[in-house]
């Protein structure tokens, strides 16, 4: 039997053999795991970093689409412009850097150390130094012939009308991305989808023969058509913009114009406005203003701050409490639920008592006695106070819903705000009382318009859109929107005979300056006294349509804060309608339509008699309602004023000369607050001529608003002074 020797040469061999053995396949095992890992888990990232280095990839932008009015006017485009980009290695080859920072910076002019900074930034294989560089400066660039240095091709947006319907339309930010309005919420089908170009480099970075590069062509945005028409966004926003200014509005002013039948937006503003062009430079003078002296962190939020406020769409954004806009739809409520007719009895003694809350008529002396319909002409508060009571908390509410005061209305812009309103819990005597004459709830303008499509269009309320198609490069409709009607509101007999009402309101009641010869104008005005009560603070509107027997267009006109001595809406916002809504009917082609009492009303053309002896020179004023007074002993008219041709009121006064006058040129008297008959005689006295605009009123008790020129300017002989004539007995 052999004996056991436990460290026996052979034994520590094969020991020896077993443990390399198994640190080898350890070693091995690992190995393999690594592999694999590299290869399924790791795989992606180190192709990708092998990609990167092997190839320099830059993007092509895609072409943004076109913003079209209704019409096909262009309002937002983007233009061809390039971008530098510089591969670091490359430029350094350049045996001077230090003059191709030099010249780079001058022609884009940047920073010299910052061009610098990235031509010698080596860690890098790829660099953007300027975005959206004008062609004047690609050509210098490419003149330098410099290594590394690239144009890529890229666009940049402008928007030709400058300011045009800036909240409406919104902008773009650096990276083609839309930053606000249609720009942001279309900006899915506007951006299109960007190209590449992929290079092939060698081991030393450097660009390979152009056999290696691989083009993806880059696809064009979708166009957008606007409902907007650029003629009647063209008038909301100037007329807009005069009676912010003339009244000094201090928190702007907002304007919608709706067609009536489709709930297409038409024009929509919102003034202050801003440069589409510069959509990051203040335009507000105040706002400027409040940035000076700051600095740093300080400075960089009050920007922002203000910056916000600039782009924000009042019409679409902002709440407010509508005033006695919304005794348009407590008219329509009463009449639906048959809790009043056109001659249901009211008496107003110049306030209302509720919940031992005493709340005044704006006719403090009262009313008197008056019917439904008479109440509503006057915008009588306690008369509506009742109604609302008669109406009744349950039902008031629920019409409150159905005309949408409630909910946004899922407007095509953004940040659209919902309405603010009691809840039933705490909806008592006393809200229901003011909610009655439009107070204690807030709405958007947006809400508004879109209510009164209920009333426009027989009880049906119309979804507001501003979009109308989007369309390829070709032409091709991609997708078209519709009119969408929401819900019947009230019935079709309601409708109609609140739109009669709304019209007695313009030609009989508080609403008389949003009057306009011709047309048949209904609407009913607002003048709410903002929070906290008592402030003098006031929010002065108007929400009208025409023609009232058929409306066509729908349009409100909010003006915050006035801070001048008028501040009714019946004194300020009408007229500012009527002004939008004059020019408006006229472009759209509806005829005006006379009655026989505006023809009269229209005011005498005055007869030329110039060269005529004074004799045959007063024949022609025989059956004319028109004075003449002859200046001087000569027998024959020399000169007359007003000329021959011009329309003036009725009963106002010609001079006829008969001698020879050595004045040529006079200073304009004041004649704002006058009648149109005294500021005619002063004016005619002045030896100029007064002209009134055709859409405005001349019966009743009316005053000089406004004359251009101003008084005090020096003016030849004979010019042409243009009065504004407004009614004084407004709310």
């Amino acid at each position: 039997m052999a004996k056991f020797i436990p460290n026996s040469p052979k034994l520590n061999q094969k020991k020896r053999m077993f443990y390399a053995l198994m640190a080898f396949s350890i070693i091995f095992a690992m190995l393999i795991l690594r592999l694999m890992w590299v290869q399924f888990v790791d795989g992606g990232k180190y192709q990708q970093m092998a990609i990167e280095q092997q190839t320099k990839d830059s993007i092509i932008t895609s072409k943004r689409g076109i913003i079209y009015d209704r019409n096909g006017k262009v309002l937002a485009q983007s233009a061809s412009v390039d971008t530098v980009a510089i591969t670091p290695r490359e430029a350094m080859k350049e045996k001077n850097i230090d003059k191709v920072a030099q010249d780079l910076a001058s022609i884009l002019e940047m920073d010299k150390e910052e061009v610098l900074k990235k031509l010698t930034k080596t860690s890098s294989g790829y660099e953007i130094l300027k975005r959206k560089i004008d062609s004047n400066q690609s050509k210098k660039i490419k003149e330098l012939g410099y290594k590394g240095i690239y144009l890529i091709e890229d666009s940049k947006r402008y928007y030709p009308y400058g300011s045009l319907a800036s909240h409406v339309i919104g902008f773009v930010g650096d990276d083609n991305q839309g930053l606000n309005g249609i720009e942001m919420i279309y900006d899915k089908y506007l951006k299109g989808v960007p190209g590449r170009v992929v290079t092939a480099k060698n081991a030393l970075g450097t660009d390979m023969p152009y056999k290696y590069e691989k083009h993806i062509n880059a696809q064009n945005g979708v166009n957008v058509v606007l409902t907007i028409d650029e003629v009647i966004q063209h008038f909301a926003e100037k007329y807009l913009k005069e009676a912010v200014e003339k009244y000094q509005v201090e928190n702007g002013g907002a304007c919608i114009i709706m067609n009536a039948k489709t709930g297409e937006i038409l024009a929509m503003a919102t003034y202050p406005d801003y440069d589409l062009n510069a959509p990051f430079t203040l335009t507000n003078p105040k706002h400027i203003e409040q940035l000076e002296g700051l600095e740093g962190e300080e400075r960089s939020k009050k920007l922002y701050e203000l910056r916000n406020l600039m782009w924000r769409n009042k019409a679409v954004v902002d709440t407010y409490e509508p005033g006695s806009t919304y005794k348009s739809f407590v008219a329509a409520m009463a009449l639906e639920e048959n809790v009043v007719d056109l001659d249901h009895p009211f008496d107003c003694p110049g306030y209302a008592v509720y919940n031992g809350v005493r709340i005044r008529c704006h006719k403090t002396t009262g009313h008197g006695s008056l019917t439904f319909k008479s109440g509503v002409e006057n915008s009588c508060n306690p008369v509506f106070m009742a109604v609302g009571s008669l109406v009744g908390k349950s039902a008031f509410t629920r019409y409150h819903k159905l005309f949408g005061f409630t909910k946004p209305t899922g407007f095509d812009l953004p940040g659209e705000a919902s309405g603010i309103f009691f809840s039933e819990d705490n909806f008592n005597e006393l809200e229901l009382a003011t909610s009655s004459f439009g107070q204690g709830f807030n709405i958007t303008p947006l809400q508004l318009v879109t209510a009164l499509t209920a009333i426009t269009n027989d009880g049906v309320m119309v979804k507001p859109r501003i979009v109308k198609e989007l369309v390829d490069d070709n032409g091709v409709v991609v997708e078209t929107f519709e009119t969408e009607q929401i819900r019947q509101v009230i019935s079709k007999d309601t409708a109609k005979t609140v739109r009669e009402i709304l019209e007695g309101v313009v030609t009989n009641g508080t609403s008389k300056n949003a009057y306009i010869k011709g047309y048949r104008v209904a609407g009913k005005t607002g003048t709410s006294e903002k929070q906290p009560r008592g402030n003098g603070k006031y929010v002065a509107s108007f929400l009208g349509f025409a023609p009232a027997d058929d409306p066509e267009i729908i349009g409100l006109v909010m003006l915050d804060e006035p801070g001048t001595h008028l501040y009714m809406g019946g004194q300020i916002a009408a007229p500012t309608f009527k002004n939008i809504f004059d020019d408006t009917l006229r472009y759209l082609g509806i005829e005006p339509k006379y009655t026989e009492e505006e023809m009269a009303d229209k005011g005498q053309m005055v007869p030329k008699v110039e060269g005529m002896s004074v004799e045959d020179a007063k024949m022609q004023f025989g059956g004319l309602k028109l004075e003449y007074k002859i200046i001087g002993s000569g027998e024959n008219v020399l000169e007359q004023n007003p000329k021959g041709g011009i329309t003036v009121p009725s009963g106002s006064v010609v001079m006829l000369y008969t001698e020879e006058s050595e004045v040529s040129e006079v200073v304009v008297p004041d004649v704002v607050g006058k009648t149109a008959v005294e500021a005619n005689q002063i004016l005619t006295n002045s030896r100029l001529n007064m002209k009134v605009g055709d859409s405005t009123s001349e019966s009743g008790e009316s005053y000089v608003a406004s004359q251009s020129p101003a008084a005090g300017e020096t003016v030849s002989t004979g010019t042409i002074v243009t009065v504004e004539i407004l009614h004084k007995d407004v709310h």
